[in-house]
């Protein structure tokens, strides 16, 4: 799977939008360490921008960058024969067609090295008027289209279901987890003390509270 595979199966704007937050929420409920997390969402990335991520430890990561203007989303696969560190710049038609209105994330610091050189292997946008994602004109390396790692890199934005979550977090956290709590995250109900305790037995709602103003997730009674 491609990222143009991903541009026809991601879900719109909106939908992706709160997908990212429970993603976050939940990674902020199994592991209290910020630095084991991988996936992450702050609300108030800029005053007028919210930013998904994903790291995964080992040189794989993704940014999306959600505002007025639609979304824009890079991935990183370090192992990629696609990397900008195999031919020394990103490679052609990734970054090509990124349009006026998102170039300023080619550029951004935070999705650059130390030089300046945009650390991506595959991006994709979605304008928010648009009815669909996009992404460049890529032509693959021989290794084939799933080269640039956006398969696995995208992969639960792609299925979108707590069950796959609930998949990836038992393999990555190495604990049983709870798909009717993960299924009350995934609709952005507001946490509870038997939410919590059902993912992670010694915490609490209250204890979140500072994760739950950065990701923006819905407040109840709870927290």
């Amino acid at each position: 799977m491609s990222v143009h595979d991903v541009a026809r199966r991601l879900p719109g704007i909106s939908a992706l939008t709160d997908l990212c937050r429970s993603l976050a929420m939940l990674d902020a409920i199994l592991c209290p360490e910020w630095a084991d997390r991988w996936h992450g969402f702050d609300a108030r990335w800029s005053p007028t921008e919210a930013m998904a991520s994903m790291r995964d430890g080992s040189g794989g990561e993704y940014s999306v960058v959600f505002s007025a203007d639609g979304a824009y989303a890079r991935g990183f696969d370090h192992e990629s024969p696609m990397s900008p560190y195999v031919e020394d710049g990103p490679w052609p038609g990734v970054l090509d067609e990124v349009p006026a209105v998102f170039r300023r994330y080619v550029d951004e610091p935070l999705f650059t090295d130390e030089s300046g050189m945009p650390v991506v292997t595959a991006c994709l946008w979605r304008a928010s008027d648009d009815d669909r994602w996009r992404a460049g004109a890529v032509e693959f390396p021989e290794d084939g289209e799933d080269s640039d790692g956006a398969d696995w890199l995208f992969q639960l934005l792609v299925t979108g279901t707590p069950e796959s979550y609930q998949e990836w977090a038992e393999d990555h956290f190495e604990v049983p987890v709870d798909l009717e709590a993960v299924t009350h995250v995934y609709a952005l109900r507001p946490l509870t003390d038997e939410v919590v305790a059902a993912l992670a037995p010694e915490r609490t709602a209250a204890e979140l509270a500072a994760d739950v103003k950065e990701i923006g997730y819905p407040v109840g009674t709870g927290v």
